[in-house]
Protein backbone atom coordinates (compact mmCIF):
# COMPACT_ATOMS: atom_id res chain seq x y z
CA UNK A 1 0.00 0.00 0.00
CA UNK A 2 1.37 3.38 -1.02
CA UNK A 3 2.16 5.71 1.87
CA UNK A 4 1.42 9.40 1.49
CA UNK A 5 4.13 11.92 2.42
CA UNK A 6 3.42 15.64 2.62
CA UNK A 7 6.09 18.33 2.54
CA UNK A 8 4.78 21.72 3.64
CA UNK A 9 7.07 24.41 2.31
CA UNK A 10 8.69 24.49 -1.13
CA UNK A 11 12.01 26.12 -0.35
CA UNK A 12 15.48 24.54 -0.51
CA UNK A 13 14.97 22.24 2.51
CA UNK A 14 11.56 21.02 1.40
CA UNK A 15 12.54 20.47 -2.22
CA UNK A 16 15.70 18.63 -1.23
CA UNK A 17 13.66 16.34 1.02
CA UNK A 18 11.24 15.74 -1.85
CA UNK A 19 14.14 14.76 -4.10
CA UNK A 20 15.47 12.18 -1.65
CA UNK A 21 12.05 10.76 -0.88
CA UNK A 22 10.91 10.55 -4.50
CA UNK A 23 14.17 8.90 -5.55
CA UNK A 24 13.28 6.13 -3.10
CA UNK A 25 9.55 6.08 -3.81
CA UNK A 26 9.46 2.85 -5.79
CA UNK A 27 11.56 0.97 -3.26
CA UNK A 28 9.59 2.26 -0.27
CA UNK A 29 6.12 2.58 -1.80
CA UNK A 30 5.56 6.25 -1.07
CA UNK A 31 3.92 9.17 -2.84
CA UNK A 32 5.34 12.67 -2.27
CA UNK A 33 3.45 15.98 -2.46
CA UNK A 34 4.99 19.40 -1.83
CA UNK A 35 2.65 22.21 -0.74
CA UNK A 36 3.60 25.87 -0.88
CA UNK A 37 1.56 28.96 -0.03
CA UNK A 38 3.05 31.11 -2.78
CA UNK A 39 2.24 31.09 -6.52
CA UNK A 40 5.73 29.72 -7.27
CA UNK A 41 8.31 27.68 -5.38
CA UNK A 42 11.51 28.78 -3.64
CA UNK A 43 10.97 32.52 -3.88
CA UNK A 44 13.62 33.36 -1.30
CA UNK A 45 16.04 31.08 -3.14
CA UNK A 46 15.37 33.04 -6.32
CA UNK A 47 15.83 36.35 -4.53
CA UNK A 48 19.22 35.17 -3.25
CA UNK A 49 20.10 34.29 -6.83
CA UNK A 50 19.67 37.86 -8.01
CA UNK A 51 23.01 38.69 -6.42
CA UNK A 52 24.72 35.55 -7.72
CA UNK A 53 23.39 32.67 -5.57
CA UNK A 54 26.15 31.91 -3.11
CA UNK A 55 25.36 28.21 -2.97
CA UNK A 56 28.08 26.93 -0.60
CA UNK A 57 31.65 27.62 0.57
CA UNK A 58 34.94 25.97 -0.33
CA UNK A 59 36.78 26.36 3.00
CA UNK A 60 38.09 23.40 5.00
CA UNK A 61 35.13 21.32 6.14
CA UNK A 62 36.12 21.35 9.81
CA UNK A 63 36.03 25.14 9.74
CA UNK A 64 32.86 25.09 7.63
CA UNK A 65 30.96 22.83 10.01
CA UNK A 66 31.88 25.05 12.95
CA UNK A 67 30.21 28.11 11.46
CA UNK A 68 26.84 27.30 13.03
CA UNK A 69 27.62 28.34 16.59
CA UNK A 70 25.80 26.46 19.34
CA UNK A 71 23.98 24.33 16.77
CA UNK A 72 27.16 23.05 15.07
CA UNK A 73 27.20 19.75 16.96
CA UNK A 74 23.52 19.14 16.16
CA UNK A 75 24.00 19.89 12.47
CA UNK A 76 27.25 17.98 12.05
CA UNK A 77 25.73 14.59 11.05
CA UNK A 78 23.54 16.22 8.39
CA UNK A 79 26.41 18.34 7.07
CA UNK A 80 28.74 15.32 7.02
CA UNK A 81 26.23 13.53 4.81
CA UNK A 82 25.98 16.44 2.36
CA UNK A 83 29.20 18.42 2.32
CA UNK A 84 29.95 21.49 0.18
CA UNK A 85 31.58 19.35 -2.52
CA UNK A 86 28.37 17.28 -2.60
CA UNK A 87 26.39 20.47 -3.14
CA UNK A 88 28.57 21.31 -6.13
CA UNK A 89 28.19 17.80 -7.58
CA UNK A 90 24.43 17.95 -7.06
CA UNK A 91 24.23 21.30 -8.88
CA UNK A 92 26.38 19.94 -11.71
CA UNK A 93 23.95 17.05 -12.05
CA UNK A 94 21.25 19.63 -12.74
CA UNK A 95 23.35 21.31 -15.41
CA UNK A 96 24.67 24.10 -13.18
CA UNK A 97 28.45 24.36 -13.15
CA UNK A 98 29.94 26.29 -10.22
CA UNK A 99 33.15 28.17 -9.48
CA UNK A 100 35.00 29.31 -6.37
CA UNK A 101 35.20 33.08 -5.96
CA UNK A 102 38.13 34.97 -4.50
CA UNK A 103 36.58 34.84 -1.02
CA UNK A 104 36.12 31.07 -1.17
CA UNK A 105 32.40 31.36 -1.78
CA UNK A 106 30.90 29.09 -4.44
CA UNK A 107 28.61 30.45 -7.18
CA UNK A 108 26.95 29.12 -10.34
CA UNK A 109 28.90 30.11 -13.44
CA UNK A 110 25.68 31.63 -14.76
CA UNK A 111 25.35 33.68 -11.53
CA UNK A 112 21.62 32.95 -11.47
CA UNK A 113 19.28 30.77 -9.44
CA UNK A 114 16.47 30.40 -11.96
CA UNK A 115 18.13 27.84 -14.32
CA UNK A 116 19.02 25.62 -11.37
CA UNK A 117 15.51 25.86 -9.89
CA UNK A 118 13.84 25.09 -13.23
CA UNK A 119 15.98 21.99 -13.71
CA UNK A 120 15.36 20.94 -10.12
CA UNK A 121 11.58 21.19 -10.36
CA UNK A 122 11.68 19.32 -13.67
CA UNK A 123 13.63 16.51 -11.99
CA UNK A 124 11.16 16.35 -9.11
CA UNK A 125 8.20 16.10 -11.47
CA UNK A 126 9.98 13.37 -13.44
CA UNK A 127 10.43 11.48 -10.16
CA UNK A 128 6.69 11.68 -9.53
CA UNK A 129 6.55 14.52 -7.00
CA UNK A 130 3.23 16.40 -7.00
CA UNK A 131 3.90 20.14 -6.70
CA UNK A 132 1.04 22.20 -5.27
CA UNK A 133 1.28 26.00 -5.20
CA UNK A 134 -1.21 28.40 -3.56
CA UNK A 135 -1.80 25.85 -0.80
CA UNK A 136 -1.38 27.74 2.47
CA UNK A 137 -1.21 25.63 5.60
CA UNK A 138 -3.52 27.11 8.24
CA UNK A 139 -2.97 24.72 11.14
CA UNK A 140 -3.92 21.32 12.51
CA UNK A 141 -7.49 20.05 12.25
CA UNK A 142 -9.16 16.66 12.77
CA UNK A 143 -5.81 14.87 13.19
CA UNK A 144 -4.71 16.35 9.87
CA UNK A 145 -3.41 19.48 8.24
CA UNK A 146 -5.75 22.18 7.00
CA UNK A 147 -5.00 24.25 3.89
CA UNK A 148 -6.51 27.22 2.13
CA UNK A 149 -6.40 26.44 -1.59
CA UNK A 150 -7.76 28.02 -4.78
CA UNK A 151 -10.58 25.46 -4.52
CA UNK A 152 -11.37 26.19 -0.87
CA UNK A 153 -10.47 24.53 2.40
CA UNK A 154 -8.76 21.17 2.26
CA UNK A 155 -7.65 18.76 4.99
CA UNK A 156 -4.99 16.12 4.40
CA UNK A 157 -3.98 13.21 6.64
CA UNK A 158 -0.67 11.90 5.28
CA UNK A 159 1.31 9.05 6.77
CA UNK A 160 4.26 11.37 7.41
CA UNK A 161 4.73 15.12 7.10
CA UNK A 162 7.74 17.40 6.84
CA UNK A 163 7.49 21.05 7.83
CA UNK A 164 9.98 23.19 5.90
CA UNK A 165 8.41 26.62 6.26
CA UNK A 166 11.47 28.75 6.94
CA UNK A 167 11.94 31.26 9.71
CA UNK A 168 10.63 34.82 9.80
CA UNK A 169 12.85 36.79 7.42
CA UNK A 170 11.42 38.16 4.19
CA UNK A 171 7.83 37.20 5.07
CA UNK A 172 6.52 38.58 1.77
CA UNK A 173 8.31 35.67 0.10
CA UNK A 174 6.51 33.10 2.24
CA UNK A 175 8.43 32.59 5.51
CA UNK A 176 6.02 34.42 7.81
CA UNK A 177 6.39 32.18 10.93
CA UNK A 178 2.62 31.64 11.14
CA UNK A 179 3.46 28.11 12.31
CA UNK A 180 4.91 29.21 15.66
CA UNK A 181 1.68 29.28 17.73
CA UNK A 182 0.42 26.03 16.20
CA UNK A 183 3.53 24.15 17.25
CA UNK A 184 3.58 25.83 20.66
CA UNK A 185 0.03 24.52 21.18
CA UNK A 186 1.52 21.03 20.79
CA UNK A 187 3.90 21.75 23.65
CA UNK A 188 6.90 22.17 21.36
CA UNK A 189 9.55 24.58 22.63
CA UNK A 190 10.19 27.40 20.18
CA UNK A 191 13.11 29.79 20.66
CA UNK A 192 12.15 33.39 19.92
CA UNK A 193 12.72 34.20 16.27
CA UNK A 194 15.25 37.01 15.91
CA UNK A 195 16.92 38.75 12.98
CA UNK A 196 20.20 37.25 11.76
CA UNK A 197 22.52 38.56 9.06
CA UNK A 198 20.93 41.95 9.49
CA UNK A 199 21.74 45.64 9.61
CA UNK A 200 21.59 47.81 12.71
CA UNK A 201 20.16 51.17 13.65
CA UNK A 202 22.60 53.92 14.58
CA UNK A 203 21.68 57.38 15.86
CA UNK A 204 22.98 59.34 12.87
CA UNK A 205 22.38 63.06 12.61
CA UNK A 206 20.06 64.28 9.87
CA UNK A 207 22.95 66.07 8.17
CA UNK A 208 25.08 62.92 8.08
CA UNK A 209 22.20 60.83 6.69
CA UNK A 210 21.35 63.39 4.04
CA UNK A 211 24.90 63.43 2.75
CA UNK A 212 26.17 59.89 3.27
CA UNK A 213 23.25 57.44 3.28
CA UNK A 214 24.15 54.77 0.74
CA UNK A 215 27.88 55.49 0.88
CA UNK A 216 30.17 52.45 1.22
CA UNK A 217 33.03 52.28 3.70
CA UNK A 218 35.63 50.36 1.75
CA UNK A 219 38.86 48.69 2.86
CA UNK A 220 38.09 48.70 6.56
CA UNK A 221 38.37 46.13 9.34
CA UNK A 222 35.63 45.51 11.91
CA UNK A 223 35.74 43.98 15.37
CA UNK A 224 33.14 42.66 17.83
CA UNK A 225 32.71 39.60 20.04
CA UNK A 226 32.56 37.64 16.77
CA UNK A 227 36.19 38.49 15.96
CA UNK A 228 37.88 40.77 13.43
CA UNK A 229 37.01 40.77 9.73
CA UNK A 230 38.15 42.90 6.76
CA UNK A 231 35.90 44.14 3.99
CA UNK A 232 33.37 46.89 3.44
CA UNK A 233 29.90 47.92 4.57
CA UNK A 234 27.37 50.63 3.81
CA UNK A 235 26.03 53.63 5.69
CA UNK A 236 22.22 53.49 5.51
CA UNK A 237 19.65 56.08 6.47
CA UNK A 238 18.92 53.96 9.54
CA UNK A 239 22.45 52.89 10.45
CA UNK A 240 24.82 50.30 8.96
CA UNK A 241 24.34 47.28 6.71
CA UNK A 242 26.17 45.00 4.33
CA UNK A 243 28.07 41.72 4.41
CA UNK A 244 30.73 42.94 6.82
CA UNK A 245 28.05 44.00 9.30
CA UNK A 246 26.23 40.69 8.87
CA UNK A 247 29.39 38.87 9.96
CA UNK A 248 28.96 40.54 13.35
CA UNK A 249 25.17 40.57 13.55
CA UNK A 250 24.73 37.62 15.93
CA UNK A 251 27.39 38.95 18.31
CA UNK A 252 25.98 42.48 18.28
CA UNK A 253 22.38 41.27 18.66
CA UNK A 254 23.26 39.02 21.58
CA UNK A 255 25.29 41.71 23.35
CA UNK A 256 22.37 44.13 22.98
CA UNK A 257 20.11 41.51 24.57
CA UNK A 258 22.55 40.96 27.45
CA UNK A 259 23.73 44.49 28.15
CA UNK A 260 21.34 46.83 26.37
CA UNK A 261 24.21 48.29 24.35
CA UNK A 262 26.76 47.12 21.79
CA UNK A 263 29.55 48.59 19.70
CA UNK A 264 31.08 47.70 16.36
CA UNK A 265 34.70 48.85 16.29
CA UNK A 266 36.12 50.03 12.98
CA UNK A 267 39.71 50.26 11.82
CA UNK A 268 39.46 52.89 9.09
CA UNK A 269 43.06 52.33 7.92
CA UNK A 270 43.88 48.64 8.49
CA UNK A 271 46.95 48.83 6.27
CA UNK A 272 48.63 51.63 8.22
CA UNK A 273 50.14 51.07 11.68
CA UNK A 274 49.05 53.35 14.49
CA UNK A 275 52.64 54.52 15.07
CA UNK A 276 52.85 55.80 11.51
CA UNK A 277 49.49 57.55 11.84
CA UNK A 278 50.69 59.32 14.98
CA UNK A 279 53.87 60.42 13.20
CA UNK A 280 52.07 61.59 10.05
CA UNK A 281 49.31 63.42 11.92
CA UNK A 282 51.84 65.14 14.18
CA UNK A 283 53.51 66.65 11.13
CA UNK A 284 50.37 68.47 10.00
CA UNK A 285 50.00 72.22 10.40
CA UNK A 286 47.89 72.89 13.49
CA UNK A 287 46.30 75.81 11.64
CA UNK A 288 45.10 73.60 8.76
CA UNK A 289 41.47 72.50 8.59
CA UNK A 290 40.58 69.21 10.24
CA UNK A 291 39.62 67.79 6.84
CA UNK A 292 43.05 68.61 5.41
CA UNK A 293 44.83 67.17 8.44
CA UNK A 294 42.89 63.88 8.07
CA UNK A 295 43.45 63.75 4.33
CA UNK A 296 47.17 64.55 4.36
CA UNK A 297 48.08 62.87 7.63
CA UNK A 298 45.92 59.77 7.51
CA UNK A 299 44.69 59.45 3.94
CA UNK A 300 41.08 59.85 5.09
CA UNK A 301 38.41 61.84 3.33
CA UNK A 302 34.79 61.52 2.27
CA UNK A 303 32.61 59.26 4.37
CA UNK A 304 35.50 57.98 6.51
CA UNK A 305 36.45 61.47 7.63
CA UNK A 306 32.80 62.40 8.10
CA UNK A 307 32.27 59.31 10.25
CA UNK A 308 34.94 60.47 12.68
CA UNK A 309 33.35 63.90 12.93
CA UNK A 310 29.88 62.38 13.31
CA UNK A 311 30.81 60.07 16.16
CA UNK A 312 33.27 62.35 17.97
CA UNK A 313 32.25 65.99 17.95
CA UNK A 314 35.54 67.12 19.50
CA UNK A 315 37.78 65.00 17.27
CA UNK A 316 39.22 68.11 15.60
CA UNK A 317 40.75 69.09 18.95
CA UNK A 318 42.34 65.74 19.76
CA UNK A 319 46.10 65.29 19.90
CA UNK A 320 47.66 63.09 17.23
CA UNK A 321 48.05 60.09 19.56
CA UNK A 322 44.36 60.03 20.51
CA UNK A 323 43.15 60.69 16.97
CA UNK A 324 45.32 57.92 15.58
CA UNK A 325 43.94 55.53 18.19
CA UNK A 326 40.39 56.35 17.12
CA UNK A 327 41.20 55.94 13.43
CA UNK A 328 42.42 52.43 14.29
CA UNK A 329 39.51 51.65 16.64
CA UNK A 330 36.50 53.88 16.00
CA UNK A 331 33.48 52.72 18.03
CA UNK A 332 30.07 52.76 16.32
CA UNK A 333 27.36 52.31 18.95
CA UNK A 334 24.46 50.30 17.53
CA UNK A 335 20.96 50.78 18.95
CA UNK A 336 19.03 47.74 17.75
CA UNK A 337 18.89 45.23 14.88
CA UNK A 338 16.82 46.17 11.89
CA UNK A 339 13.39 44.45 11.79
CA UNK A 340 13.38 40.71 11.16
CA UNK A 341 11.38 41.21 7.97
CA UNK A 342 14.46 42.89 6.47
CA UNK A 343 16.97 40.29 7.68
CA UNK A 344 18.61 37.80 5.34
CA UNK A 345 17.83 35.00 7.80
CA UNK A 346 16.52 34.42 11.30
CA UNK A 347 17.74 32.83 14.49
CA UNK A 348 15.58 30.85 16.90
CA UNK A 349 12.94 28.27 16.09
CA UNK A 350 12.18 24.69 17.11
CA UNK A 351 14.46 23.67 19.98
CA UNK A 352 16.85 20.80 19.27
CA UNK A 353 15.68 19.17 22.49
CA UNK A 354 12.30 18.60 20.83
CA UNK A 355 13.72 16.80 17.77
CA UNK A 356 15.14 13.29 17.60
CA UNK A 357 18.07 12.16 15.43
CA UNK A 358 15.67 11.64 12.51
CA UNK A 359 14.50 15.28 12.65
CA UNK A 360 11.12 14.09 13.94
CA UNK A 361 9.29 16.10 16.58
CA UNK A 362 9.32 14.01 19.73
CA UNK A 363 5.86 15.15 20.80
CA UNK A 364 4.20 14.30 17.47
CA UNK A 365 5.32 11.05 15.79
CA UNK A 366 5.27 11.27 12.01
CA UNK A 367 5.88 15.04 11.96
CA UNK A 368 9.36 16.19 10.92
CA UNK A 369 11.06 19.56 10.50
CA UNK A 370 13.98 20.91 8.45
CA UNK A 371 15.65 24.12 7.40
CA UNK A 372 15.35 27.48 9.13
CA UNK A 373 12.39 26.39 11.24
CA UNK A 374 14.93 24.78 13.58
CA UNK A 375 17.01 26.80 16.06
CA UNK A 376 20.26 27.44 14.20
CA UNK A 377 21.86 30.32 12.39
CA UNK A 378 24.91 30.89 10.24
CA UNK A 379 26.73 33.76 8.55
CA UNK A 380 26.29 34.49 4.88
CA UNK A 381 28.74 32.78 2.57
CA UNK A 382 26.85 29.68 1.42
CA UNK A 383 26.42 28.24 4.92
CA UNK A 384 22.70 28.95 5.12
CA UNK A 385 21.80 27.20 1.88
CA UNK A 386 24.06 24.23 2.51
CA UNK A 387 22.51 23.63 5.93
CA UNK A 388 19.00 23.91 4.49
CA UNK A 389 19.88 21.34 1.82
CA UNK A 390 21.56 19.08 4.38
CA UNK A 391 18.74 19.17 6.95
CA UNK A 392 16.20 18.54 4.21
CA UNK A 393 18.09 15.42 3.16
CA UNK A 394 18.57 14.31 6.77
CA UNK A 395 14.87 14.72 7.51
CA UNK A 396 13.97 12.75 4.37
CA UNK A 397 16.25 9.92 5.50
CA UNK A 398 14.59 10.06 8.90
CA UNK A 399 11.15 9.87 7.33
CA UNK A 400 12.12 6.83 5.29
CA UNK A 401 13.45 5.18 8.42
CA UNK A 402 10.31 5.95 10.38
CA UNK A 403 7.94 4.90 7.59
CA UNK A 404 9.68 1.55 7.25
CA UNK A 405 8.58 0.77 10.80
CA UNK A 406 5.01 2.07 10.50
Amino acid sequence: MTKQVAIIGGGPAGLMAAEVLSASSSAHGISVTVYDAMPTFARKFLLAGKSGLNITHSEDFTRFSGRFGKASSHLEPALNAFKPEDVRQWAAGLGTETFVGTSGRVFPVAMKASPLLRAWLKRLEAQGVALKTRHRWTGFKDDGYQFDTPDGERIIQPDATLLALGGASWPRLGSDAAWVPWLKDLGITIGDLQPANCGFDVGWSDIFVERYAGAPLKSVSTTSDAGTYPGEFVISKHGIEGSLVYAHSAALRDRLLRNGKATLTIDLMPGRPQERLVRDLSRQDAKASFSNRLRKGAGLDGVKAALIRELLADSNQMPAEQLAGLIKALPIPVLRPRPIAEAISSAGGIAWSGIDERYMLKSRPGLFAAGEMIDWEAPTGGYLLTACFATGRAAAAGMLNWLSDH
